[in-house]
């Protein structure tokens, strides 16, 4: 910041005239250091206390030099104090329009409620899939510490007025991540009324709170601490699973391979195809793990099953293979 690289400029020079002017009279009047270092304090403040001791002609002449710079260098600190409490009052109120702005644009978004641990873990992962999202947070401190980084609101999500103003109506899912199970209750009570349609996964600190959550409307419940515990068991029972899907899902892998879902569009080109017609293998690479449908999950398709619009395909392969298939079933990022 300009202003407080001027600030140390002007303190510096403030700190260099105290001790020229505490020189100057230990040299010029034969003062001590202490009294020389008083007589500088007090002129440069203009208290208008009299002198430490009578003055000469050219401790005179000095008194006059650290009274026009002293008090020359004050007005500079303070006007640059001042600078910088007004720059900083409103970039908060600037940076808060523009993320507000930015609130009301949004649309086919993620609500995550709570900035904790598993807020931020969620949070990370969709941007580093590039799908817009907001955090919703209580917490002043997370939310100053945090805002800087993604899109923030400061506010209670079991509110109804809170999710309204995160565009709720307008959002693809909403994440319940506080944690406390009570309020993830209350804030899958309130999204699920403002928004039927509304995918909505909380999380839960109690085994006894699933049921409460799905009851409340949650598509789905995730226990930070129960998932933490199979994998742990997986990881002693089956490591050589756990290290693959840890290549297959999370990013920096050294397999660089992702496992993803691609949805067939009514006019894709391969829609109403065999899996074999379609060359999905053999034009992008990618292998076809099971197709989803309405009437359930198709692992290990053969190579006869038709694709049909609307199937949901569960693939494996690199990041770019997964980007044209998605082109070829006519599904946009």
């Amino acid at each position: 910041m300009r202003a407080l690289r001027h600030i140390k400029l002007v303190f510096t020079a403030l700190l260099a005239l105290v001790g020229f002017g505490t020189a100057g009279y230990h040299y010029i009047e034969g003062w001590s250091w202490f009294d020389g270092f008083y007589m500088v304090v007090i002129t440069i403040s203009t208290i208008g206390y009299s002198e430490v001791h009578p003055l000469s002609r050219a401790g005179r002449t000095l008194t006059i030099v650290i009274i026009v710079c002293g008090t020359a260098l004050l007005a500079l600190l303070f006007g640059s104090l001042t600078k910088m409490l007004l720059e900083f009052e409103l970039g908060k109120y600037f940076g808060r329009r523009r993320m507000e702005h930015e609130i009301e644009r949004l649309k086919n978004h993620f609500i995550i409620c709570g900035a904790g641990r598993v807020g931020r873990s969620v949070a990370r992962e969709l941007q580093r899939r590039g799908v817009p999202f907001v955090i919703v947070e209580h917490q002043q401190a997370r939310f100053d510490q945090y805002s800087g980084s993604w899109l923030m609101m400061l506010g209670d999500a079991s509110k109804e007025e809170t999710l309204r103003a995160a565009h709720i109506e307008n959002a693809a899912g909403l994440v319940a991540a506080t944690t406390g199970d009570a309020t993830n209750i209350y804030i899958v009570l309130t999204a699920r009324a403002l928004n039927p349609r509304l995918k909505i996964i909380a999380r839960a600190s109690e085994e006894a709170a699933e049921k409460h959550l799905l009851k409340a409307g949650a598509d789905q419940v995730v226990s930070p601490y129960s998932f933490a515990g199979h994998r742990i068991a997986l990881s002693f029972l089956r490591s050589n699973v756990v290290d693959f899907l840890d290549v297959a899902t999370t990013s920096g892998g050294k397999l660089d391979l992702e496992i993803e879902e691609v949805r067939i569009a009514g006019q894709s080109p391969i829609a109403g195809k065999t899996l074999a017609d379609s060359r999905i293998r053999q034009d992008t690479g990618v292998i076809v793990l099971a197709i989803q449908r309405d009437s359930g999950s198709r692992f290990n398709p053969s190579q006869e099953d038709k694709l049909a619009p609307n199937d949901c395909l569960i693939v494996m392969g690199q990041p770019e293979a997964v980007r044209k298939l998605e082109q070829m079933a006519g599904q946009g990022r």
